[in-house]
């Protein structure tokens, strides 16, 4: 029985390692679950331009909004396990596990995390009329009012972190309006309706560049080199918060592993190249990177960590 079963497995193993030297044959489709202009889009066509050099196929997008992100996960989640369907989403999908009590999926059991390839803080702006010039001059300046604050998405970390400092720590009257993905959310606070924003940085970084935006904080653990005169959440009044906005790349359950660390090695490749990361800065992201088990470890991690923002802000879906 022992020798059949190690034949089996060892068959498998062959079978997933031939599968991985012919894949891919065909184009592969690149679930986006945002809008086009958001973080996650922006990093899947950097990526997926450079797949298509490298493995030879066209790796195409498809943005599938919705839900906070879960539509296109879901869409992803039930794809046939061929390696033909990737998804990349957004942190999101930790957060959108305590978030939902019915997502759509499981993000650890039926979904495999491939790779980090990029992640970025989170900014707390305004639009250039208003006022503040800091974030403890917006809350000063907000308090007793009822106030909102534009989030690429319901169950994003964008949405969280803005909860979590505007009315979880500041106690202020604020509602979260939630667009679907940060291009629409960024155009909203330009037009000042609302006129506050929480974001990952590369949605409204042009905005604020060309002076139509400002921003106040961010959430990273040191100051971000594409705005070096904006301080941290720390800096700010705020310590102890530190969250980011990643983006993971993923497969369906059951997808040959041989497919996933081929994958995996190639997004590796693609963010060590000199290109990829000229872009990856100008876009205010830092490379990530890593090996398979890493990525999985990590989205675990996250789960857990948002499940706990989840409770403390008492946060529903939109």
């Amino acid at each position: 029985m022992r020798k059949k079963l190690s034949f089996a497995l060892a068959a498998l193993a062959l079978a997933g390692s031939c599968a991985a030297q012919d894949w891919p044959g065909k184009p592969v489709r690149i679930i986006v679950p945002f809008s086009p202009a958001g973080p996650v889009d922006i990093i899947a066509r950097i990526l997926g331009a450079k797949l298509n050099d490298s493995l030879g196929q066209q790796f195409v997008i498809e943005n599938r909004t919705g839900a906070g992100g879960n539509i296109g996960v879901a869409a992803a989640a039930k794809s046939a396990p061929d390696g033909y369907t990737v998804l990349m989403t957004s942190s999101s999908i930790a957060v959108n596990a305590s978030l939902y009590a019915e997502p759509g999926y499981n993000a650890e059991r039926d979904l495999i995390a491939v790779a980090i390839p990029a992640s970025q803080p989170n900014m707390i702006f305004v639009n250039s009329s208003v006022p503040a010039r800091s974030l403890p001059e917006l809350i000063s300046q907000s308090r007793g009012k009822q106030i909102a604050f534009a989030s690429p998405g319901s169950g994003t970390t964008p949405h969280l972190t803005g909860e979590n400092i505007l009315r979880v720590i500041a106690k202020l009257d604020v509602t979260p309006v939630h667009f679907r993905g940060a291009g629409a959310a960024v155009t909203a606070v330009v037009s000042g309706e609302p006129p506050i924003g929480c974001m990952a940085i590369s949605g409204p970084l042009p905005q604020i560049k060309a002076g139509r935006l400002r921003a106040l904080a961010v959430s990273s653990a040191k100051r971000i080199p594409a705005l070096p005169d904006v301080p941290t959440f720390a800096e700010a009044g705020f310590p102890g918060v530190e969250d980011y906005t990643w983006v993971g790349v993923f497969l369906p359950a059951g997808t040959p592993n041989a497919i996933a660390r081929k994958l995996n090695a190639e997004i590796n490749r693609a963010i060590e190249s000199a290109d990829v990361r000229e872009r990856l800065a100008a876009n205010a992201f830092d490379p990530v990177g890593g090996s398979q088990p890493q990525a999985a470890e990590y989205v675990k991690t996250e789960i857990a960590k948002w499940a706990k923002v989840v409770k403390a802000t008492g946060a529903k879906p939109d």
